[in-house]
């Protein structure tokens, strides 16, 4: 090929590239390609991207074009920086019943290597071995099927995110959100259940419970309610973003019965300890709970003078028998140390706690022992130490309960059992500040409104 051939090929080629570059983008003017939308535009941290866009003002002439293209040598071709980097697509998993992270990872086209790698990336993220139906789990995969982001919401305010890091290693954060927080009231009086009458007035299964175990060491309710004993509850309500997410705390309570009317105020101190106390600083919790079980039935009361079921003979019965259903647990009536564990003549399987200088108690007929206890180890109030049974000498399943006080038996229902801890004087002050405003509004409930609570 000659000389002038070679330079009119070149030319020609040097203006076709200076036409097509130069040469208007079929978009019209103003408007950039952007990049397809995310499968989840509104789930946080998913980053929205536009593909950049090149100005012609940065173009260079024509003749300086074809001086380049004079001057440049063939090279291997490369990647065109201008392309658009694929954007990882965010999609959700739902728990089904039976599955685990394995399962779930499977059916979303993961391997058993990407399981392994996010549940040993670190404490926040071995939550992810406890899925409960109904999860939802949010999974941001790669255009090579790799798995570059994660989050799972592990309450109402703490969500689990993780994403890789430069190396590629899993770096596991865990964000919490603050919830609102609102007052709520209910109050409801008794027609034939502490439960029915705490449905009625709007209460949460929960709520009722709590209810109970403010009250429990001054009433028993299984056998001292009576119609129309009446309640008051002021509680928490917790709200995010306007929508409620659950119950709270009850923060003041009155409970009438049988005409005596008793109040609780919580109170939490600086350190974060939290308890119930009565309007003048003492606490509602007892030395002892007043009973140790859950139970239908009271089978047999105190009474020294009773007639033994079994051997038919005069035998004082020193202690109050709670029928129950086998296997219901027994819990410590009060903080102390078990001085016997084991079998017990007619007792059958026995418990006895020590409690200070002055109180024992002991529970009997126990089906078997709670694990963990020996003799000489100490038990806190409400742990359980056993379980409802029927061994030795007893003709059904029940716990049978006694209380001493200085070796004497005393009957466990009538007992006045010692009072704990009143409110510490260092926070008397910030106590009555915070208590002011709970009375006042339980002073304000009208008796003759029921007001159905979340609304």
């Amino acid at each position: 090929m000659n000389r002038r051939l070679k330079t009119g090929l070149l030319v020609t080629g040097s203006a076709l590239i200076a036409a097509a570059l130069i040469a208007p983008s079929s978009n019209p003017p103003g408007q950039a390609q952007a990049s397809r939308a995310l499968a989840l535009p509104d789930a946080p941290g998913v980053p929205t991207t536009v593909a950049p866009t090149r100005s012609t003002a940065s173009l260079p002439d024509a003749d300086t074009l074809m001086d380049r293209v004079s001057n440049t040598r063939p090279v291997a071709s490369a990647a065109d920086e201008s392309a658009e980097t694929p954007v990882a697509e965010w999609s959700v998993e739902t728990v089904r019943n039976g599955d685990n992270l394995a399962a779930l990872f499977k059916r979303a086209g993961l391997s058993a290597r990407d399981v392994h790698d996010v549940v040993n990336a670190g404490d926040p993220a071995s939550q992810l071995t406890r899925l409960f139906p109904g999860d939802e789990l949010y999974l941001q995969v790669s255009d090579n099927e790799r798995l570059v982001g994660l989050r799972y919401a592990m309450s109402p305010t703490r969500t689990l995110h993780m994403t890789r890091d430069a190396a590629g290693d899993w770096q596991p954060r865990v964000e919490t959100v603050e919830l609102e927080r609102r007052t709520a009231e209910a109050e409801g009086r008794i027609a034939s259940s502490l439960y029915n009458a705490g449905i009625e007035a709007g209460l949460s299964d929960r709520l009722i419970m709590q209810l109970a175990g403010i009250f429990g060491w001054d009433i028993d309710f299984a056998l001292d309610l009576r119609r129309n004993d009446s309640f008051a509850v002021v509680y928490e309500t917790l709200y995010r973003d306007g929508q409620k997410v659950r119950n709270g705390q009850i923060l003041a309570a009155e409970f009438v019965n049988r005409g005596e009317r008793f109040r609780a105020l919580r109170y939490e101190t600086p350190e974060g300890e939290s308890n119930y106390y009565a309007p003048d600083g003492r606490s509602m919790r007892k030395a002892f709970l007043r009973t140790p079980t859950d139970f239908t039935r009271v089978s047999s009361e105190f009474n020294p003078d009773r007639v033994h079921p079994v051997y038919g003979t005069k035998r004082p019965h020193r202690g109050t028998d709670y029928a129950a259903p086998p296997g219901t647990p027994i819990k410590a009536a009060g903080d102390g140390k078990v001085i016997e564990r084991g079998r017990k003549g007619g007792y059958g399987n026995t418990v006895v706690l020590k409690h200070g200088t002055r109180y024992t108690t002991l529970y009997a007929h126990m089906r078997r022992f709670a694990n963990g206890h020996s003799v000489g180890d100490r038990v806190k109030q409400g742990e359980i130490i056993g379980y409802v049974g029927s061994t030795g000498l007893s003709t059904g399943p029940h716990l049978h309960y006694e209380f001493r006080v200085d070796g004497t038996h005393r009957n466990p229902r009538t007992v006045d059992l010692p009072e704990a801890k009143p409110i510490a004087e260092r926070y008397r002050d910030d106590f009555e500040r915070q208590a002011a405003p709970l009375i006042a509004k339980l002073d304000g409930l009208s008796p003759t409104r029921v007001a159905q609570a979340g609304d």
